[in-house]
Parts: C-alpha cells; sequence; structure tokens
C-alpha cells in the first residue's frame, strides 16, 4: 500500500512540477529555469544526506557499475527540459498523459528486453491490452464534443 501512495505521490508531484517548471521559464529561460531546478534539487539532496546517510561516502558512486547508471543527472536535466517545452505547447493534462503513455511504453520494453540490469520479463498480451485501454482512455479523454 505505501508503494502506491509513493508511486500516486510521485506523479502528483511530477505534474505540479511541471506547471511549476514552465512558469518559471515563461519569466525567464529554458536553461535558467532547468539550472534552477536541478540546483535547488542538488542542494536539498545534499542537506538530506548529511542528514540522514553521512556514514555513505560520496565517492561510493565510483564503484558504481555500469558506469552509464550515473548519467540519470543529465537524463533529469533533459526530463526537466522535455516536461516544460509539451506542457507550454500542449499544456498540462495532455502533456501529462502523453508523458505517462511514454513512460508505461518504455518501461514495458525495459522489462521485455531485460534492458538496464532489469529482470526480464515475458510478453503477455493483457499488458499490451492495458497500454491500449490507457491510450484509449486518454483519447476519450482529451476528445472534443
Amino acid at each position: 500500500m505505501i508503494s502506491i501512495l509513493t508511486a500516486l505521490i510521485s506523479g502528483a508531484l511530477m505534474s505540479v512540477q511541471g506547471v511549476f517548471n514552465t512558469g518559471v521559464t515563461k519569466q525567464t529561460s529554458m536553461w535558467v529555469a532547468n539550472s534552477f531546478v536541478q540546483v535547488t534539487g542538488f542542494f536539498l539532496c545534499l542537506v538530506i544526506w548529511f542528514a540522514k546517510e553521512r556514514d555513505q561516502s560520496f565517492l561510493s558512486l565510483m564503484k558504481v557499475e555500469p558506469k552509464y547508471f550515473l548519467l540519470g543527472g543529465i537524463l533529469g536535466a533533459g526530463i526537466t527540459m522535455t516536461v516544460i517545452q509539451s506542457m507550454n505547447s500542449l499544456g498540462p493534462a495532455k502533456a501529462v498523459m502523453l508523458i505517462v503513455i511514454s513512460q508505461i511504453v518504455i518501461a514495458y520494453l525495459i522489462e521485455l528486453f531485460g534492458l538496464f540490469g532489469v529482470d526480464k520479463v515475458p510478453f503477455q498480451w493483457s499488458k499490451l491490452i492495458g497500454t491500449a485501454v490507457t491510450i484509449i482512455g486518454i483519447v476519450i479523454f482529451k476528445y472534443k464534443t
């Protein structure tokens, strides 16, 4: 139950963050806003690290394998940029729906092919049908009468 609640909170935070970041971008620029988001997030993470995990050395990152796992921050900057652009041009609801569709499809492909060290899962028609139902639901949601 906690995992479901955490995932729902994550989705809510991502939606609100996208709106906030788009507002900052409209008043500054894409890269000023993106830099601010990444820097403020970095500082919050440092504070929490010092408060809760002081025994864990930052140098432990050098042990991470494969090294491409360390690209998360770069991906984060790309995520922030693309969320801002899509929300600005499509609006929050449509942008988030398309983002969620993309997340579902890509996450399933990662599992299906066992990419990035994730356990490989067998193909299931129910997951394909569930994805199709989600896409149909979004089309219905955005349908204008």
